[in-house]
């Protein structure tokens, strides 16, 4: 696997980093003692975050910045860990999807940092690039339907995009039959060393919940840098 981040997100972002974590999974439907730990972090935030402190978390507000450096309402597209956090302090629980989403939203929303989470198999190619959306590209979020995220960062594959800080794509999302998981976290705060203790944070618990035996990270950066 390869990343490259591009030039145009060098220019609203010079200091971003980024890691790729890569885990074999079995996953399941539910997992109990992740959502317990989902529950008390939601019991956390609610005594210590509003929803407009919320976006003062380092990461939340960095992402937010981009946003609006691209030239991207972050109000009206949230990135997706400031989405997540939002519905735990209105007193919503998350939704249920299955373990590895359900953990890449704990990792997400632990750390403010938005995370892709992927099927490495449905990948198209081996080279995935983070650049800026177009107008008119085509992009179905999950659950979301077609997408305008001109604007938006994005990583392409071979066949065009797959993931954004607000949505992934469906095309290579996670199922039951997820067996190679890719996570991507995108830190444009800069902060390398609360992105590697996110990536280490979710190999925890993809090795607790998900059954995994092999399993690591990468950091990655503009070619700049």
């Amino acid at each position: 696997m390869k990343i490259i981040v591009s030039n145009e997100i060098e220019q609203v972002c010079p200091g971003f980093v980024g890691a790729c974590v890569m885990a074999d999974v079995v996953n399941t439907p539910y997992c109990e003692g992740l959502w317990e730990e989902i529950r008390e972090l939601g019991e956390h935030y609610k005594a210590t975050l509003t929803t407009e402190s919320l976006k003062d978390l380092s990461g939340i507000a960095a992402t937010r910045r981009v946003y609006k450096a691209c030239g991207k309402d972050p109000s009206r597209y949230r990135p997706a860990s400031e989405q997540l956090i939002r519905r735990m302090l209105q007193g919503k629980e998350l939704y249920q999807i299955d373990t590895l989403v359900d953990l890449i939203n704990l990792a997400s929303i632990r750390f403010g940092y938005s995370i892709g989470g992927f099927d490495a198999d449905k990948f198209v190619g081996d080279t995935l690039t983070l650049g800026i959306g177009r107008a008119g590209e085509p992009y179905e979020g999950i659950g979301r339907g077609m997408l305008n995220i001109e604007g938006l960062p994005v990583y392409r594959d071979a066949e065009g995009g797959v993931g954004t800080p607000t949505s992934d794509n469906e095309r290579t999302k996670i199922t039951l039959d997820t067996r190679h998981l890719v996570v991507l976290i995108n830190g444009y705060d800069g902060n390398e060393g609360q992105v590697c203790a996110n990536s280490e944070f979710i190999l925890d618990l993809v090795g607790r919940y998900c059954e995994t035996t092999e399993g690591g990270y990468f950091v990655y950066r503009p070619a700049g840098e």
